[in-house]
């Protein structure tokens, strides 16, 4: 099969598959193109509350196939940029599900979700010192307020892969799982996350971005959405909540 990037939705999740399984799921040119335009089409659906980015196989993503981009050498780091930035600005939350190698590009993908769970055993790895690429100033930032300034400088100075352990310990993922265990908490903790408020998971969203300017607007959409009354009522009446609001509403 062609390298592409495969996706469904269960359950109101939503599943992007890295799929290049030839070369561990690098991103080649054309599906760091196609996933800008994919995650706009699922946040736009509204029967999509979260979504999972994972990749074919036992990997996650080896980074970007370099074969394919050699043509456009200058236009690589844009594309991988905008690809990123879709991602984080995906208005859902967002759970990287890692297995295997998560490495450059992998760990720019990963760290561009709200969390991220990985499987013993993973590897992570931020490598363009290994290659003389400058790694883009966006990315770096986000990499900073992952793991701190030091683990930052650790992982871009040296370009060496960590472990599980590691990742953990400095804030790359959130939770490790031991083998075979991955897809089971995935599936359990999204089930979480779907029957929670949207307009909560929203609002925390933009403010966990550092957003101060938008305190009115989530204050009058929590006034006209209903969420609070029936998150109240439902905690009352020892059932679980229906809770109503739409990123759309």
């Amino acid at each position: 099969m062609e390298p592409e990037l495969l996706y469904g939705v269960t359950d109101a999740v939503a599943t992007v598959v890295l799929h290049h399984p030839a070369k561990r799921n690098a991103m080649t040119a054309a599906m760091w193109a196609a996933l800008p335009p994919l995650l706009d089409t699922l946040a736009a659906d509204p029967g999509v509350r979260a979504l999972v980015l994972t990749g074919a196989g036992g990997t996650f993503c080896a980074g970007a196939d370099i074969s394919t981009l050699q043509d456009a050498p200058d236009e690589a780091p844009a594309l991988a940029v905008r690809a990123e930035d879709a991602l984080a600005a995906f208005p859902k939350p967002t759970l990287a599900a890692v297995r295997g190698h998560c490495v450059g590009g992998g760990t720019q993908l990963a760290a561009a979700c709200d969390l991220r769970f990985a499987e013993e055993g993973a590897l992570f790895g931020v490598t363009p010192a290994k290659l003389g690429i400058v790694y883009p100033s966006s990315s770096t930032r986000r990499l900073v307020s992952l793991v701190g300034p030091s683990a930052a400088k650790y992982l871009l100075f040296s370009g060496e892969l960590i472990d599980t352990e590691r990742a953990l310990r400095t804030g790359l993922v959130d939770e490790v799982l031991p083998a075979d265990e991955l897809g089971k908490r995935v599936e359990e903790f999204t089930r979480v996350l779907v029957s929670r408020s949207q307009l909560t998971q929203a609002a925390a969203k933009e403010f966990a971005t550092g957003r101060t300017d938008r305190d009115a607007h989530w204050s009058a959409q929590a006034r006209g959405s209903g969420d609070t009354a029936e998150g109240v009522a439902a905690f009352l009446e020892r059932r679980e909540p229906r809770f109503t609001w739409t990123a759309s509403g």
